[in-house]
This record gives C-alpha cells, structure tokens and sequence, in this order.
C-alpha cells in the first residue's frame, strides 16, 4: 500500500436515515488497516433539484463545491448503491448531476470500490452496473464490484457479512482494491 495514510471517503449512495447501503460502505471501508475513514450521509447535500435554468439564476450550490473537494482530498472512494426502480436514488442523481456541472470527470481519476445491497436477492445488482459503466465516463477508476442480496439475511453490524461465499467474495474484491492501491 501507500506509503502515505490512505484516505477513504465513504458514502451510501441513498437519503434514508436507516440506510443499508450507508452500513455496507462504513463496512467495506473499515476494512483498509490504518485507512483514515470520512463517511458522509447524503442528507448533508440535499441541494434543489438540479436544473438548467436553476443553475443560470441561481449558480452552482456550495454542496456540490464541498463534495467535490471530499472527492479530491480521497485516495479512494467508497460507495455503496441504494436501488431505486433499477437506477440510483434521485438523491444520488441530483448530487451527481450537480457536482458534474463543476467538473464533468467529478470523480477526479480517482480509484472506485462500488458496492450495492438491498433487501432483495439482486442486491441491487442493476444500479450497480449502471454504476460501474457510467463511472469511468466521469472519471472513476472503478477497481472492483460488490453486490450483497438480502441484507437482512446476510449482514451484521457486530459481524459484518455472515454468508461465509459472499464473505469470501467481498474479501477477495477487498484484494483487488487492496493490491492497485500498492501500484
């Protein structure tokens, strides 16, 4: 790794106050030995709804400002997909679309380990996809995939993944991420 303390923003991308993609990405990025860990909650940049017109009269909201400068001063990024009828949650989307209109490769080359649960046996596997296709065009890196099904079954706040298969294909996704972090 590093010879530098790894710095990883963390985020789940959905607004719920409960949310199991928040769980998933504290999770995943608490499993980076001696990384410094910034996990944000979506509720802190809730912006209007983005529009052309809103932009022209009213600019660029400082939310977007902030969470792009959390994107450049982050070795890696952590996210963690809420599915909203196969896409991302409007929350996400707004944040995105605002911070693109910043910087449209808002995610600054940065390396991605894209995550995704829900309660479902999917997991959220269709977000996710849609995700790790999109990311590069806004200039992610993504460095592995994760998709957790049925949250409730197969996670623990005390435990982490119980499921010992999906437990091993996390730590091995974990791996990836791990050995382009030494590169």
């Amino acid at each position: 790794m590093k010879n530098i303390m790894l710095k990883i923003l963390a985020f789940g991308a959905s607004n719920s106050r409960e949310s199991i993609n928040k769980q998933l990405a504290d999770y995943a990025a608490k499993q980076f030995d001696g990384a410094v860990v910034t996990l944000i909650d979506l509720n802190d940049f809730e912006m209007p709804l983005f529009s052309v017109d809103r932009e022209r009269e009213e600019g660029i909201p400082s939310l977007a400002h902030d969470f792009s400068a959390l994107i450049e001063t982050h070795d890696l990024i952590v996210i963690s997909f809420a599915e909203h009828n196969g896409s991302y949650t409007v929350a996400f989307k707004n944040l995105l679309d605002w911070t693109s209109r910043i910087e449209q490769k808002l995610w600054k080359e940065s390396p991605l380990f894209l995550l995704s649960t829900s309660p479902g046996r999917r997991g959220g596997a269709s977000v996710l996809e849609t995700a790790s296709t999109r990311a590069g065009y806004m200039g992610g890196k993504v460095v592995a995939t994760f998709s957790l099904p049925a949250f409730k079954q197969n996670f623990s706040l005390e435990e982490g993944i119980v499921d010992g298969e999906l437990a091993a294909l996390f730590q091995e996704k974990l791996g990836l991420v791990l050995d382009q972090l030494a590169q």
